[in-house]
């Protein structure tokens, strides 16, 4: 199954739940009119997309309809789809422009932050590249566990210590071992949890700056996983880990689980942090790079 089956399959609660809320909606209406927008716009929300990206995209609808002309609702699903992919803008892969590139991925316990990194550490090994994974998760003894299982089905290293070791020592060990092994990239899970915004800034800061000091001018990803069933309260979460860290990119994991995966718009649009990675399965190879157009569509196909 190729890249684009596999996330239409995965979006298939969204598509069902939020297309078929907007279908029905237009379906009822003969004539565009304010009544059709302010029904749209609670729809949307309802969709997960969040209050202050819905009056947008209806704003924007409102803007297109009066500027071309558009007399029948039937219409504004195809404008609703331009007005969604521009909002999605352009595409923002992963840095890995510097050798080696150090990935942070930071997250609360249970958005399946450690799987995400197995499957993350498995994609970029299927793509040739030499991969170090650092247990910095040291606060969770299983963490430590589940990732050495990830690693090894990945067929990557791994650099761990004991539990209640201090987080930056073993990413100063993983960074050693990268530039002895000449590893390509360096992913480090961290602590699951957001104990205070003071304590996880200092630690990633900390983090930070034994990456650089290892590999000056390296390219560094902080990537927050979020759990996308969660719906609205991942923006929140996204909002407070932003506060905090100085975040690149978000992956989005559990979207086959959920009919919520419009949050991906309001996390682009309301945060203007982009959707890197979504995972949309569980099985080793489901991790995959988020193609705004090819979300889009898969939504409205």
């Amino acid at each position: 199954m190729g890249l684009f089956e596999k996330l239409k399959k995965g979006l298939a609660k969204t598509k069902n739940s939020m297309m078929g809320r907007i279908e029905s909606l237009l379906h009822s209406f003969t004539k565009i009119d304010e009544e059709l927008f302010e029904e749209l716009e609670e729809t949307l929300i309802l969709c997960d997309i969040g209050v202050n990206t819905s009056v947008k995209i209806c704003d924007m609808l409102r803007e297109r309809v009066k500027r071309e002309g558009v007399k029948d609702p039937d219409q504004i699903k195809d404008l609703l789809k331009d007005v969604i992919t521009d909002m999605l803008g352009e595409d923002q892969p992963l840095d890995m422009s510097t050798t080696p590139s150090v990935i942070l991925v930071i997250g609360v316990n249970g958005v399946g932050k450690t799987t995400t990194i197995g499957k993350l550490a498995n994609r970029l090994h299927s793509e040739g590249k030499k991969v170090i994974v650092a247990a910095a998760d040291t606060f969770r003894a299983a963490a430590i566990d589940q990732l050495e299982v990830w690693t090894q089905r990945a067929g990557v290293d791994i650099i761990k210590h004991n539990e209640g070791s201090d987080p930056a020592s073993v990413v100063f060990d993983a960074m050693q071992a990268a530039k002895a092994r000449n590893a390509d990239v360096v992913i480090c899970d961290t602590a699951g949890r957001l104990h205070n915004k003071k304590n996880l800034m200092d630690e990633l800061k900390k983090i930070s700056r034994i990456v650089h000091q290892q590999a000056e001018g390296c390219a560094l990803e902080v990537l927050l996983a979020l759990d996308a069933t969660t719906g609205q309260n991942a923006v929140n979460q996204a909002k407070l880990f932003n506060e905090a860290a100085a975040i690149t990119g978000i992956i989005l994991t559990k979207l086959d689980g959920t009919a919520k995966g419009g949050i991906i718009i309001s996390i682009t649009d309301d945060l203007q942090i982009p959707v890197k990675l979504v995972t949309v399965g569980e099985q080793i190879d489901d991790l995959q790079p988020f193609v705004a157009r090819d979300f889009v569509e898969a939504l409205f196909e």
